[in-house]
């Protein structure tokens, strides 16, 4: 008996080399990253504080190595899981092993193991059993044999020996057809076979989606695909998801593969020898084999390869537009009064301090006329006084506009910054639990103002308490892979948190639950330290913290920034590890650390080839000196002021021609969706974006930009915008 091979480490060596081969790095890298990964650390942390051990690669390349990782494991999983089963089963013979060890492709290693799967009840298990197995391989031999009629052994002759009433065989006839199961389902399993038929699916294969019967009206949305084809080939994600939705809301019909002429003659080409009887009886065989198995086989690989690419096209849209509303500029610390905009609610008001603590709340009703709206205009007069403040954000929601209308006509100070605020999501953020727990005396609209207020002073710190999915810059995101989507926003929302750092002294449990090691146990953890003991006065004193070890020390310290404290390099990106080599460049300088610290000439001089070590090397080097130049300074651009065009508030306002400012709220792979401040976004699509040809829209538009766009036509009925920022 054949036993499984273990995972050795020529295995893991291999791994290590088809990475390296897949991502065009340097074997050395990816042993370096695995290594790094498999003893805890993060992507951030690697790519950030490891560059001299992984050849400086950026977060993209770690995290493809880290994902590559893990779908070799799997298919190691599934090759084992493989094995057993043959084994238990007593099939695994030295070649079989040798050609699943070989597998380097999931669907290579199915196809190895489809022939000795256990299986339901088929038509061939039933001719099996009624003993026409070996008509089967008679026929299926004579295919490849010259055939002498003359011997009487043509094929109804030899199926006739095999009429058995009791197992219900009642003819030739019907032996015929129980040997042709056999045959097709050998057929249909054939590796070869399944190869060939799998890349025809690819290169000859079409998506094509019909209306379904009477769905004209109800399907209405779906009117471009009623009757749509394309090559499997190039068929964009997007279309792939909206398709694939359409029929499961069953509007559509939805069918893939190539013309049934092309793929028979395929099947038929690689069994059917010659032109003899028996050969007649394999062609007819390989007919049904791609009828009945393989063409469904295909439809369903293909139709969920197609899935996988849509999904990985539509996540990488939604995470690369969520970076981008995550590192929107931050208008800082400011006193601010928050607006939730509404008609015959009210506008929910909330007052906030600089630190984004809830001062004041009412409500005001603006839009009502007479004494209430007049009422409402004194009442921010004088909270704006009262509390002297600095900006007021307004929610862009219903009455959005129109409540920026009021706000600015009100005559208040100029110093006071008047801003629209992307209010997507904050309901969610109202109900959740984190809003419970922070203002559990308070009713979802004042927690929801509060989230727009605190969004427009750091969007980062205000946007991690919402669920990613939840925040609207994504496209078919409940269509996707759920899991896929969740790991990739959470990995973008680490990275943005990470580069822009973070303040120990003031983040909320939800910021720090996204640092580089700790987590949602070790984040709480720090907030109780926190509060039982007060501000941190260094990063020291984050290892007195309970459960926080030496490992999610050296992940998350690089991260965290203490201001104010004793050492200055604590509130820069200067990690822990590092000081005693800045301390070293000050001795040689002749100066104090903290002249180091913010002086942009202080390594001026300093021959950094001095301070390598088997640990450190230049690219870390830098790092420190461009750190030293501005400590813990925030990536994120500077905030600039934006407003949408007087007098168009509304979609019945907008004239074709007219050229208005507008901000970019979600970039797809067809275009991009842009709020130009009439409550409905309106779409500029992918050809008029830029006058010159655009592949993909995130080479010229990203989600938050300030852009000018001029109408190009107005729906009103259908709610549509049509929008160009070509500038003819």
């Amino acid at each position: 008996m054949s036993t499984a091979p273990e995972t050795t480490a020529d295995q893991i060596d291999n791994h290590i080399r088809t990475i390296a081969d897949e991502l065009s790095v340097g074997v050395a890298q990816v042993k370096a990253t695995a290594l790094l990964i498999g003893e805890g650390a993060t992507v951030p942390f690697i790519s950030r504080y490891r560059k001299e051990a992984t050849g400086s690669l950026d977060e993209v390349a770690i995290t493809a190595i880290r994902d590559r990782l893990e779908q070799l494991a799997e298919l190691d999983k599934r090759r084992a899981a493989i094995f057993k089963s043959l084994i238990e089963r007593e099939l695994l013979t030295p070649e079989l092993k040798a050609k699943i060890v070989a597998a380097q492709a999931l669907n290579v290693l199915e196809d190895i193991y489809l022939p000795y799967r256990p299986k339901r009840r088929t038509k061939a298990t039933i001719a099996r059993e009624k003993g026409l197995a070996p008509l089967a391989e008679h026929l299926f031999e004579q295919a490849q044999l010259p055939f002498a009629e003359a011997s009487g052994e043509d094929p109804v002759s030899l199926a006739t020996a095999y009429v058995n009433e009791e197992k219900e065989v009642a003819s030739a006839d019907d032996a015929l057809a129980g040997a042709r199961d056999i045959i097709a389902e050998k057929i249909s399993e054939d590796q070869a076979c399944r190869a060939a038929i799998r890349q025809l699916f690819i290169d000859q294969g079409t998506v094509q989606s019909k209306m379904l019967k009477g769905k004209e009206s109800e399907g209405a949305k779906f009117r471009d695909y009623f009757d749509w084809q394309e090559p499997v080939r190039t068929a964009p994600g997007h279309r792939v998801l909206a398709m694939r939705r359409g029929e499961k809301e069953k509007i559509l019909s939805l069918k893939v593969g190539p013309p049934e002429e092309a793929a028979v003659p395929v099947v038929e080409r690689q069994f059917v020898k010659n032109s003899t009887p028996c050969a007649r009886q394999v062609a007819e065989a390989a007919n049904s084999s791609y009828r009945r198995l393989l063409s469904l086989a295909m439809e369903t690989e293909i139709r969920l390869d197609l899935k996988k690419y849509a999904d990985e096209e539509a996540i990488g849209v939604f995470a690369d537009n969520l970076r981008e509303l995550l590192l929107a500029a931050p208008l800082g610390r400011m006193r601010t009064l928050a607006l939730d905009p509404g008609f015959r609610t009210g506008c929910k008001l909330v007052v906030l301090d600089a630190q984004g603590k809830l001062l004041h709340h009412d409500t005001i009703y603006p839009h009502t006329g007479g004494a209430k709206a007049q009422q409402a205009g004194h009442v921010v007069q004088e909270l704006a006084k009262r509390f002297e403040v600095q900006a007021i954000a307004i929610g862009n929601g219903t009455a959005g506009r129109e409540t920026e209308t009021f706000v600015r006509g009100l005559g208040l100070a100029s110093s006071i910054t008047v801003v629209m605020v992307n209010e997507s999501g904050a309901s969610i953020y109202s109900a959740s639990e984190v809003a419970r727990d922070e203002f559990p005396d308070h009713d979802l609209t004042v927690r929801g103002t509060v989230s727009i207020g605190r969004r427009l002073m750091d969007p980062l710190a205000e946007l991690v308490k919402i669920d990613a999915k939840s925040i609207g810059v994504g496209q078919y995101q409940h269509d996707v892979d759920q899991r896929a989507l969740k790991r990739s926003l959470d990995d973008t929302v680490a990275s943005c948190v990470n580069a822009v750092g973070v303040d120990l002294n003031t983040a909320s449990k939800e910021l720090l639950t996204y640092v580089s090691g700790l987590g949602p146990q070790l984040a709480g953890n720090v907030i109780d330290f926190r509060n039982e003991n007060g501000a941190f006065t260094n990063r020291s004193q984050l290892k007195k913290v309970p459960r926080l070890g030496p490992k999610a020390f050296e992940q998350a310290a690089g991260f965290l920034r203490v201001n104010g404290g004793k050492n200055p390099l604590d509130a820069s990106a200067v990690h822990p590890e590092s000081y005693s080599i800045v301390k070293a460049m000050a001795q040689d300088r002749g100066c104090d650390v903290k002249e180091m610290v913010g002086n942009e000439q202080a390594a001026a001089g300093l021959r950094l080839e001095d301070y390598v070590t088997e640990t450190v090397g230049l690219p870390t080097l830098q790092d420190i000196v461009a750190e030293l130049g501005k400590p813990g300074r925030d990536p994120r651009d500077k905030f600039e002021v934006f407003s949408f065009a007087d007098g168009v508030e509304k979609m019945e306002d907008l004239q074709e021609g007219m050229r208005l400012p507008g901000v970019v709220t979600n970039v797809t792979n067809f275009g991009a969706f842009i709020d130009v401040g009439v409550h409905q976004d309106g779409l500029a699509h992918i050809s008029q974006l830029a006058d010159r040809f655009v592949r993909d829209p995130n080479e010229v538009v990203k989600v938050g930009q300030k852009v000018s766009a001029r109408v190009l036509e107005v729906d009103l009925e259908r709610k549509r915008i049509s929008l160009t920022l070509k500038e003819g």
